[in-house]
């Protein structure tokens, strides 16, 4: 996936409150802050937080996940970037827990907040990391029944480890950034 080279934006989205935190929902944040050595960097800015570091912007949604397309198009600008550049790391309850699928220029699939950033960007045509929360099981829950469900430790883990993937395709090192 050479293509991958054109992303200079990692974008999560998530919940802002404490209270989402640890949740399925807030996959992206806490695939994000895995894929940093130090996230205690973050600056602020309308509607989102960043950290720059090897030629990557990492940033985080500070608003709500179905609102969150206007703090994805604020960084863009900012930054001065286009769609393209763009990775959005977010939860998706149709992937098994753990997975990460990276795609480009599809539609949201139900997802909200991705909607929310087709709308805004006027464009399906960026990068998504779509981050597995759906666990194995005989009976399939509607995703709302448990994306906002606190994530136990070793759902945690599995998290974590996926993050490894990921790392692995933008060839970020520890400290993040191109290695």
């Amino acid at each position: 996936m050479d293509e991958l080279n054109k992303i200079k934006l990692i974008f999560a989205l998530g919940n802002p409150k404490e209270e989402f935190l640890k949740t399925f929902h807030n996959s992206g944040f806490i695939i994000l802050d895995s894929l940093l050595k130090e996230n205690d960097k973050f600056k602020t800015s309308d509607d989102f937080s960043f950290f720059k570091e090897s030629g990557f912007v990492f940033a985080k949604s500070s608003v709500y996940m179905n609102q969150s397309g206007q703090a994805v198009l604020k960084a863009v600008k900012f930054f001065k970037l286009k769609p393209e550049n763009l990775l959005l790391l977010h939860d998706d309850s149709d992937l098994e827990l753990g997975k990460i699928k990276i795609s480009f220029g599809k539609n949201s699939a139900g997802h909200k907040g991705v909607e929310s950033v087709i709308k805004h960007l006027k464009t399906k045509d960026f990068w998504r990391g779509r981050i597995g929360i759906r666990k194995n099981s005989k009976v399939r829950k509607k995703a709302e029944d448990f994306v906002l469900k606190k994530i136990s430790d070793s759902d945690l883990k599995e998290l974590y480890f996926a993050s490894n993937f990921l790392k692995e395709k933008l060839k970020l090192n520890s400290t993040s950034g191109p290695a």
